[in-house]
């Protein structure tokens, strides 16, 4: 390849190193598997081959609208983090919006430029230019590459000639950035197809109306098939709102007694003086008020199964009456003095330790051991956060045909929330969260702000520290921090595969600080590689 030799030697030199800073360029976008990689590497390029500081890829997030930094070179990650723009805002904005370059000749002498990411110091400013591309998909901009430039005197022309050259940059990034999402986008469709392969090749195992593709619930489904059509009373363990009752339904359907009845009482929601009358019916005048004969739960469960819930709150007096009725299958109404027979499946649960009930002597013994026959322990949502996004997406298509809407996704940092929370009231919780958020939104989107604000600080994402209660209150200052500070760099270090280099940048400090605290708090850099 020639060059016109009217071009002076000085720009000879200049376009044999674009040429160069290009070919590097496209090779490495060529090659591209990983969005973000590739696109560090071409800012990475423009400061290693061109003296172009502070390269930045800025793009268009779909769901708010604004302009967040994809990469950047020579910025840390707190200085990512605040460079967000609304469409039209800044220099970066304007570009976006316009769909024009813009060459700012002298930082700071241009109201426009923000320099939100605080990264540019006064004296930077008096000697920098910035130049800002955009990137386009078509005819829409989707995001903008933007550089720090200092130019010597007698170059003439040469931020022109960046400027073409960087509009040729962004091209090939907008052709990358488009590639790679059709790449990510027909990899997410046959990861969808493989995990409907696998629901469906583990369909025996499933139950209608609980979801729940983790070990722990596999485990679950598979003790519920195997007790179902078996007499044996279950008792089902597990803290409030993780199912209990859907398992009881689960149970009798798959029974041999799914065409009877199927009876559900809240124990812990009947007063006392009600209770055992609700379970076992009562005579007339048995009590004030007991104006006629009434049948019990157990009566109308005949045949069928009865689900007694918080089964630990009964009273002493239900409790012996209950321990007949498993014992020899009958019992008498309250004032009454016949028996009445009844062939009824029992199933029960608790969310509390019925041992320690028996040894404060609040719960029969012997009934315990009745009840407890076959035992189903349900976890609760934070050992199986596996099953979040299959219960989300569950949420979304029940509370869009109670609600008239057509919400079809849920913003990816919600999602993360989800998974960090600790979800204290299981999956009733994660329900009532989602109800309220169709109430408030707008868009197509369950967007972060529709949520409550202590969803996004989740308890198990901050670390315990056991302190001392002796100890100076400074000393449990400093353990405090050092533990938080241990747990962030094990964060960091393991999202970044223990790559130094970028974990560090990710930290915002220098590779020799992150080895020392690496050093500090034990933390090789082997633990973290994927």
């Amino acid at each position: 390849m020639e060059l016109d030799s009217n071009i002076s030697p000085q720009n000879q030199d200049l376009a044999l190193k674009d040429l160069a800073c290009l070919y590097e360029i496209t090779r490495n976008l060529a090659s591209a598997a990983h969005l973000q990689d590739c696109l560090e590497k071409v800012v990475n390029i423009l400061a290693d081959t061109k003296g172009m500081e502070n390269g930045t890829v800025t793009i268009v997030n779909p769901v708010t609208r604004e302009l967040e930094i994809e990469v950047a070179h020579g910025i840390t990650a707190e200085a990512r983090r605040r460079g967000k723009y609304k469409l039209g805002e800044g220099i970066t904005g304007r570009v976006v919006a316009t769909g024009e370059p813009i060459i700012v000749p002298q930082i700071g002498d241009e109201p426009l430029f923000l320099n939100r990411t605080r990264t540019r110091g006064d004296e930077q400013k008096k000697k920098s230019s910035f130049l800002c591309v955009p990137i386009k998909a078509g005819n829409q901009s989707i995001g903008a590459l933007s550089i720090d430039r200092i130019y010597e005197q007698g170059f003439g022309n040469q931020s022109e000639q960046d400027m073409r050259f960087l509009t040729v940059i962004s091209s090939l990034i907008s052709q990358t950035v488009q590639r790679v999402q059709a790449v990510n986008e027909e990899k997410k469709a046959l990861s969808r197809e493989n995990q409907q392969l696998k629901r469906e090749l583990s369909a025996k195992n499933r139950i209608d109306e609980i979801i729940g593709n983790s070990s722990r619930m596999q485990e679950v489904f598979e003790m519920v098939h195997r007790v179902a059509d078996s007499n044996a009373t279950v008792l089902l363990r597990g803290e409030s709102g993780t199912g209990k009752t859907l398992v009881a339904k689960a149970l009798h359907y798959n029974s041999g007694r799914s065409k009877g009845p199927f009876i559900v009482v809240n124990c812990s929601a009947l007063p006392e003086t009600l209770l055992e009358s609700e379970l076992f019916g009562h005579e007339k005048g048995a009590f004030t008020g007991a104006v006629k004969r009434k049948q019990g739960k157990f009566e109308i469960a005949n045949g069928g199964s009865i689900f007694l819930d918080e089964i630990g709150t009964i009273t002493s007096a239900a409790q012996i009456k209950l321990l007949q009725v498993l014992q020899e299958g009958i019992f008498q109404r309250v004032g009454g003095e016949m028996d009445t027979k009844v062939d009824v499946r029992i199933i029960t649960a608790t969310n509390e330790k019925l041992e320690q009930l028996c040894e404060e002597q609040k719960f029969r013994k012997d009934l315990f051991y009745r009840l407890n026959v076959f035992p189903i322990k349900l976890p609760p949502l934070r050992e199986r956060k596996e099953d979040i996004p299959g219960l989300v997406e569950v949420f979304i298509k029940r509370f869009n045909r109670f609600n008239s809407k057509d919400i079809f996704d849920i913003h990816p940092r919600v999602m993360e929330a989800f998974l960090n929370y600790s979800w204290p009231g299981n999956i009733r919780e994660l329900e009532n969260i989602m109800e309220r958020a169709y109430i408030l939104e707008r868009s197509a989107v369950l967007v972060p702000e529709s949520f409550p604000a202590e969803l996004f600080v989740a308890e198990d994402t901050l670390p315990h520290v056991q302190m001392d209660t002796m100890l100076p209150l400074a000393e449990v200052r400093r353990r405090g921090v050092e533990e938080i500070e241990r747990c962030y760099l094990k964060e960091v270090l393991d999202e970044n595969a223990g790559r130094i280099d970028k974990s560090a940048e990710a930290a915002g400090i220098t590779t020799r600080q992150l080895h020392k605290l690496m050093k500090k708090y034990g933390l090789k850099k082997e633990e973290f590689k994927k």
